[in-house]
């Protein structure tokens, strides 16, 4: 897998993170030190979240090898497809939360990383190197978290939900990618 192709689902896996520190940023509550950590945490939750996906499908390769491509795409357009429904459903009612409390960082940067899981897991079944690939989706994840929570303070208008459908889009097409790639038909 190139570098390329890691900063794209890099950039795909942190917009679930983009739309939480967009929608928190629009309170205008928050410090640079609260978008810092925020970012900080949902940083490494999505990086260890992504090795603990590759010590598990690193570890079941050699059992399914014959259809490993079908998994790896398989699990990219799951969480593509998932994120993409996600982006169409209409929130009844917003709770207020406040994420400068430690236990809500951690529960929100716990969910926005399941996807990083299930991509490390896939990340087994295929040739990456799983070093650069945490560091990548791990400084992509904490750059992107910032400039959402910055541009969430400064406007109200844009939408978080779009930042997830990119996002969804993004990690199928990358599925894709993988399962042509091993077909041989790219």
């Amino acid at each position: 897998m190139s570098i390329f192709e890691i900063i794209v689902i890099g950039l795909g896996l942190s917009m679930d993170c983009f739309a939480v520190s967009l929608s928190f940023g629009t309170s205008r509550m928050l410090t640079w030190r609260d978008i810092f950590k925020m970012a900080v945490y949902f940083g490494i939750f999505q990086g260890f979240m992504t090795f603990l996906g590759w010590l598990i499908g690193n570890g079941i390769q050699s059992l399914i090898a014959s259809v490993d491509h079908w998994i790896a795409f398989g699990i990219l357009a799951f969480i593509g497809i998932r994120m993409i429904a996600e982006s169409f459903r209409v929130e009844k009612e917003k709770k207020a939360v406040d994420i400068r409390k430690t236990m809500v960082l951690l529960s929100l940067s716990l969910a926005t990383s399941i996807d990083a899981f299930m991509t490390g897991i896939s990340f087994g079944f295929i040739r990456v190197n799983i070093w650069i690939a945490i560091i990548v989706i791990t400084l992509i994840t904490f750059f992107i978290s910032v400039l959402g929570g910055k541009i969430g303070e400064k406007s109200t208008f844009i939408p978080a939900r779009r930042a997830e459908l990119i996002g969804g889009i993004v990690l199928f097409i990358i599925g894709l990618k993988i399962l042509m790639d091993h077909l041989g038909i790219l």
